[in-house]
């Protein structure tokens, strides 16, 4: 056993394997990669369909869209080291990613909406501003399904590239 992975508890040892390592590294590119990777379709998906609220402006739509790319961001992490197994975990995992990439993204930036109209317009505009969000995430995650799918597809097969040990 690795012991645990957090340096401050008791029970915390070296990993002289350097397999602790790799798995954060390997989660931080596979945030970074999920955001690169779906930041083009978010901005298409913004670019291409209705705006939310006539009265936000553009700078609402570009902070709801970082908000987004946080949450993908945070499920590429938490995928990267599962895609590295076998095929089947990787199909698995890419399958997960493709489901996963509108729910983390419409969730985050339905927060960060709920958020900031809470705090500039009052609860009750931050609410009604959440709910066009999640309406409009939803019928974009459907429209744009295709794109969300090549992303991901994408996504599995640069990961498991860097997961591949050294050529002897």
């Amino acid at each position: 056993m690795l012991g645990s992975a957090n340096p401050w508890s008791p029970n915390w040892r070296p990993d002289p394997s350097g397999r602790r390592l790799a798995a954060i590294r390997m989660a931080r590119r596979g945030g970074l990669l999920a955001a690169v990777l779906f930041a083009p379709v978010g901005a298409a998906g913004m670019a291409l369909l209705p705006a939310i609220d006539p009265l936000v402006g553009t700078h609402a739509s570009v902070l709801a869209g970082l908000a987004a790319l946080a949450g993908v961001g945070l499920l590429g992490a938490g995928l990267a080291p599962a895609a590295v197994g076998s095929r089947v975990d990787g199909l698995a995992v890419g399958i997960a990613l493709a489901v996963g990439v509108p729910v983390a993204a419409v969730t985050s930036a339905m927060i960060g909406t709920w958020l900031a109209g809470s705090a500039l317009e009052g609860f009750d505009a931050g609410g009604r501003l959440a709910g066009q969000v999640l309406r409009s995430g939803v019928n974009g995650a459907v429209n744009l399904a295709p794109l969300i799918a090549l992303a991901s597809g994408a996504w599995v097969v640069v990961v498991r590239r860097w997961g591949l040990p050294p050529e002897a």
